[in-house]
Formats: structure tokens, C-alpha cells, sequence
């Protein structure tokens, strides 16, 4: 289909042309195909978020959770402060640096229910787990558990440590294939592999590389089970890559029992781009230790008189010090300010998963596709990974974006799926745009 293709013809019609559908019934009993622009009032989904942001309409873009376009609030925000650090950065630092991280600092602890001195900020996820890993206070002959559907920035960062200092790192599988991944199983499987010198379980809560979402409170269940009779040294912190779960799942790491969370605020958070957190609990930050001095005054203070910045609180003094993207990282206030504007992280939430589910269901029904996300709401999140028989993901996302202007990405992974992110920043007809894009490739 050229840029220019008309688009009146019906899309009943052009997903029934050819036999792409599996049944008869097709469309009838999929949730939420309704004509383009027809109100979703009730179906829980957000009609007008899309306005605020500054996407290309002449795409339809189902990759926001790779690199987030601002919305209007925290565009608004970064040109205030850029204005200001242009004018007279010495005095804007000096007069505005401390209560805007503080700022930022609250409002991702208010965010996350945790306390604002527990939250460090950092650039990434990247920059987060290799903070964490890189000096989570362990022994030669410790052992950190974690899985094969990391991304790499987790096995990277275990195995930089596994080299410096001769630690253990072992990998489990949890599933076979991710569309027949069971919530038990996971949670058996991760409950056999703690052992007596295990340290330390290493997880991402939502695998980028198939939208697997692990059921956390269960596995933290599991961990405090392994735990019992542990002296506190030797206890084992269940430490979560959260990006693809933080600003899509309404319930909160901190809630779900995790120790350590890490993520990146510019995915699905809809945050300045260069920002992210680590949050720890008071027990996991004393097994912590800070890698790059601290900018904190309380710090800076410390090496003034001569001595270790023992007053210093645990997230501030993880925060790496330098100068930053100053504008970005105290726009990060509006960014959480977004989302209670939303409607807070239900809301956002049920848009996520509807749209999600409305495209599963829709890939479903498409011959030669196999949705690989599971289906569960409760093993699934926002991200939506497919297979198409014949086609490579790289592949399928090319002809997708020349031909149908439909923005897909392929999992960075050896195993590669064809995966979609819908959220707020999109529509029921995004959707229904991709769709009608997979249908035609999946058919040629």
C-alpha cells in the first residue's frame, strides 16, 4: 500500500480477503474492533491522551516503549529549564539543582510508594543494573541466580562481575516457549534454583524478548521462603529490571515484594529521555555501595571535612554525581505529573492492556501468525510479540513500515519476534492500522 493508497476500503473486508482470517466468525468475536474513530467510551480506553503527544500521524506508532516521545507537560518542562541553564546556568544551578532532584526524587517516590531518600537517579536501566551489579556487596563463591530471557544488559553486567571477582552466576530457563508459559511452573522452577549460597536472584519483570510478565509476588514469595533461618548477610535479594512494567502495571515492585528495582523513565513512563531510578529497600542498600562519587552536598560536605559521607542517604549517594541533562532529568517531575492527569496508574494501566489485548486477539486470527505473548493478562503486560510463518521479524518490520506505515520492531535477540508496545500515546484504529498491515504480509 503507497503513502498515498486510499484507506476507505472496509477492513472486515481486507482481513477476509484471501482467507487471512482463521474463522468465519472473524471479527465478531474479537473485543474492540470497532470503526475507525468510533468512541471507545467504556472499553477503558483513554480517547484523547493521543493529543498530547508529537508523533508523526503519518505513521502509526507502535514503538513508544523503545525511546518515549514526550508529552506536551514534559516538553513544556525541559525548554523552562533549558531557557534558564541557557540564560545563567551558575545561578540557575545554585539556586534551583537541589530542590528540583528533590522534586524528582518525591515524585518517583510517590510514584513507586517508597520513600524519597531510598530512590537513586541514573541516566538508563543500563546505567541502573550496572550500578547494582557491579558492587552488590558479594563474595568469590556467592552465587547470583537469573534467567536466559534476560536482556543483555543483565548478562553483560553479571558477567563483568562473574571475571572481577569470581562469583557464580547461573542461568535457569523458566519457559519453553513464551505463549505456553505458566505461572507455577515459573515460580517452581525459580524456587528450585535458590540455594544454599545463593545471594542474589536476578530477574526483569517484563521479558522485552516475548512480553512474558513474571507473577513477582509469587516469586518473592518463593525468595522469602529460601530465606527463612538466613542471618541477614546471606539473605537473597530478589533484584527486578522493571522498565517494561514501570509506567504500564498499576501495582508498584515495592508492593509485589521486590528488593531492589531498576528501570529506565523513558519507556513506557512517557519520561524525559537520559533519565532513570533505582530504588532499594533499607535492608537490600546497606549490601549496596555507590560506584561514581555522589554530587549530593551532604557527600560533597563530607570531603570537605575530611571524612565518609556517612550522613548521607542511601539513593542520593548511589546518584552517579557530574554534570548532567540537567533540563531532562528535572522534567522527570511533569513525567509522573502525566500520569496522574491520565487518571493516575489504573487508568493507564486498563488503556494499556486493552489496546494489548485487542491486538492479540486481532494477531490471532490471522493464518500463518503465532501470538507468543501469552494471552493471561496476569503473564502479560503491554508489550505484544509475534511470529509470522515464512517471514523474518526484520523482515516483517521493514514491509510493514514502506508499505503500510506501521512502526514495529524486531526483538533484539537471538530468537526473533515481530513486537508491538500499543499504549496511551495510541488509538483503537492504530490498531486496527497494524492489523490490517499484518494481514496483507502474513498473506503475500
Amino acid at each position: 500500500m503507497s503513502r498515498d493508497a486510499p484507506r476507505s476500503i472496509d477492513r472486515r473486508t481486507l482481513l477476509l480477503r484471501g482467507g487471512v482470517l482463521a474463522g468465519a466468525s472473524s471479527l465478531a468475536g474479537v473485543a474492540g474492533y470497532v470503526a475507525a474513530g468510533e468512541s471507545a467510551g467504556g472499553n477503558g480506553i483513554l480517547p484523547t491522551a493521543t493529543r498530547r503527544f508529537a508523533l508523526d500521524r503519518e505513521y502509526v506508532n507502535l514503538t513508544t516503549f523503545l525511546l518515549a516521545p514526550h508529552p506536551g507537560i514534559v516538553r513544556d518542562a525541559i525548554e523552562r529549564h533549558r531557557r534558564e541553564l541557557d540564560a545563567n546556568a551558575a545561578l540557575y544551578l545554585s539556586q534551583s539543582e537541589r530542590p528540583l532532584e528533590e522534586a524528582a526524587r518525591a515524585a518517583a517516590a510517590g510514584y513507586l510508594g517508597a520513600e524519597p531518600d531510598q530512590i537513586a537517579l541514573t541516566d538508563s536501566t543500563t546505567m541502573g543494573l550496572g550500578l547494582v551489579y557491579a558492587r552488590l556487596r558479594l563474595r568469590p563463591g556467592d552465587e547470583v541466580v537469573t534467567t536466559e530471557h534476560e536482556f543483555y544488559a543483565t548478562h553483560e553486567a553479571l558477567r563483568l562481575r562473574q571475571a572481577l571477582d569470581g562469583i557464580t552466576v547461573r542461568r535457569i530457563r523458566l519457559y519453553a516457549e513464551p505463549e505456553s508459559a505458566s505461572r507455577d511452573a515459573m515460580v517452581a522452577a525459580i524456587g528450585e534454583a535458590l540455594g544454599p549460597r545463593t545471594r542474589c536472584l536476578a530477574l526483569t519483570w517484563v521479558h522485552s524478548s516475548s512480553g512474558v510478565k513474571l507473577p513477582l509476588r509469587e516469586i518473592a514469595g518463593a525468595v522469602e521462603l529460601a530465606n527463612r533461618g538466613r542471618p541477614e548477610g546471606e539473605r537473597i535479594l530478589l533484584c527486578v529490571d522493571g522498565v517494561h512494567g514501570f509506567g504500564v502495571e498499576d501495582a508498584s515492585p515495592v508492593e509485589l515484594g521486590a528488593d531492589v528495582f531498576v528501570s529506565g523513565c523513558h519507556k513506557w513512563l512517557f519520561g524525559p529521555r537520559g533519565t532513570g531510578l533505582v530504588w532499594a529497600a533499607p535492608h537490600a542498600w546497606v549490601r549496596l555501595a555507590p560506584t561514581i562519587p555522589s554530587f549530593d552536598e551532604r557527600a560533597y560536605l563530607a570531603w570537605i571535612e575530611g571524612r565518609a559521607p556517612s550522613d548521607t542517604p542511601p539513593g542520593p549517594l548511589m546518584t552517579p554525581g557530574g554534570f548532567h541533562s540537567f533540563e531532562h532529568r528535572w522534567a522527570l517531575t511533569e513525567a509522573f505529573r502525566f500520569h496522574d492527569e491520565l487518571g493516575g496508574k489504573a487508568k493507564v494501566a486498563a488503556t494499556t492492556r486493552a489496546l494489548a489485548a485487542r491486538l492479540k486477539d486481532g494477531l490471532a486470527e490471522i493464518r500463518g501468525v503465532t501470538v507468543k505473548t501469552p494471552r493471561d493478562d496476569a503473564l502479560s503486560s503491554g508489550l505484544v510479540c509475534a511470529d509470522l510463518a515464512g517471514r523474518t521479524a526484520p523482515e516483517a518490520v521493514a514491509r510493514l513500515r514502506d508499505e503500510y506505515r506501521v512502526v514495529a520492531s524486531a526483538t533484539p535477540y537471538a530468537t526473533r519476534y515481530l513486537r508491538f508496545g500499543p499504549s496511551v500515546a495510541n488509538t483503537e484504529d492504530d490498531v486496527h492500522r497494524a492489523l490490517e498491515g499484518v494481514a496483507s504480509v502474513a498473506r503475500a
